[in-house]
């Protein structure tokens, strides 16, 4: 049980960033699998996806994500005193993509800059990770950048998105509370299998298979056990917030929004009900963006919240889950100041 509390650390900005490319699950799909996706979108919630151009790497779209950020903040490069990625779709095995993006930013050299490989569960973590440095004292400033590039013409529930968010030390900022977990032994219901060390990618794995319904599938695509995620989402979450809010002592009714890991709607609309939160609170954008993977926190704080939180004080509990298995959630208060800009289109 992974509780513990941050101070002097305050949330200071956040933009994100989409392709511009948009995919309509039942207009861009086979029509042999119309009828079926027109019951998919019915169940899971999602009907538009942003994907990526070919030219474009997930480190575009957080590279525009924190240009933008950084010129609302009116930041100077070199008060950035770290730099973290987190993400599962980095340009090159190595090195490391946040170096990369160190000199792309024009960042100083004594920036520190590492990645870190984590997916739907990611923000929180990434949260924690920075805020510790910065409540350490390391650092005054620093920068997260989160998200994916793994979105799929074929696949219709993951999409593209990038997003930068800013912390820097103060005094007076309210604590920040964290819940994280990991349980390893349910790594397998989302895995990617081919492509590391313990299975090396070959050419079988260019060797694409029929389903049943005619489609390719390839050997080295993700693999998603749907009802162990289902599972896996439903029990281990409504208990860690109702936990990290005991452990905050906060009730629900003091928490202005639950924002929760657009996962899809079975799974976002069973969390909710668990923890008897009204719909108002619990603002989603599965319609719009799909699954965005470690972005969708970021996403739809920027694209349904954005208004509020950059003139208003609000209390956020920020929930995220799902590969690994990994379940983070974060208790924090915006202080109406933060900055907010609009999304980012790219």
């Amino acid at each position: 049980m992974a509780l513990s509390t941050l101070h002097n650390v305050r949330f200071a900005g956040m933009a994100s960033c989409v392709p511009r490319r948009v995919l309509d699950n039942l207009l861009d799909c086979p029509p042999q699998l119309k009828s079926e996706r027109e019951r998919l979108v019915r169940n899971i919630g999602i009907q538009n996806r942003r994907i990526c151009h070919e030219w474009q790497c997930f480190s575009d779209l957080a590279f525009d994500a924190a240009q933008e950020l950084l010129n609302s903040l009116q930041w100077q490069r070199e008060e950035i005193g770290a730099l973290i990625v987190i993400s599962q779709s980095p340009d090159y095995l190595m090195p490391s993509t946040a170096i990369i993006l160190q000199d792309r930013l024009g960042l100083s050299h004594s920036t520190i800059a590492f990645d870190v490989n984590l997916g739907c569960s990611g923000y929180p973590f990434g949260l924690h990770l920075l805020g510790s440095m910065i409540a350490a004292g390391s650092i005054k400033k620093g920068l997260i950048l989160v998200g994916d590039k793994c979105a799929s013409v074929q696949d219709p529930l993951f999409s593209d998105a990038g997003t930068a968010t800013a912390l820097e030390f103060d005094a007076g900022a309210p604590p920040m509370h964290f819940d994280l977990n990991s349980d390893g032994s349910g790594y397998q219901s989302i895995l990617l299998p081919a492509g590391g060390h313990r299975e090396p990618f070959s050419v079988e794995h260019l060797i694409p298979k029929r389903d049943e319904n005619g489609l390719k599938q390839w050997p080295s695509a993700l693999h998603l056990d749907g009802p162990a995620v289902l599972s896996f989402s439903t029990q281990r979450v409504p208990p860690a917030v109702n936990r990290l809010l005991e452990y905050a002592n906060t009730p629900k009714e003091e928490v202005d929004y639950f924002v929760f890991h657009q996962a899809n709607r079975m799974i976002n609309e069973t969390i909710r009900k668990k923890l008897s939160l009204p719909a108002e609170k619990v603002p989603s954008t599965l319609h719009d963006f799909g699954n965005t993977s470690g972005a969708s926190l970021p996403i739809t704080m920027t694209a349904r919240l954005r208004d509020v939180l950059a003139n208003h004080p609000k209390r956020l509990l920020l929930s995220g889950f799902g590969i690994g298995l990994s379940w983070g959630s974060c208790l924090l208060e915006t202080d109406g100041n933060a900055q907010f800009p609009e999304l980012v289109v790219s």
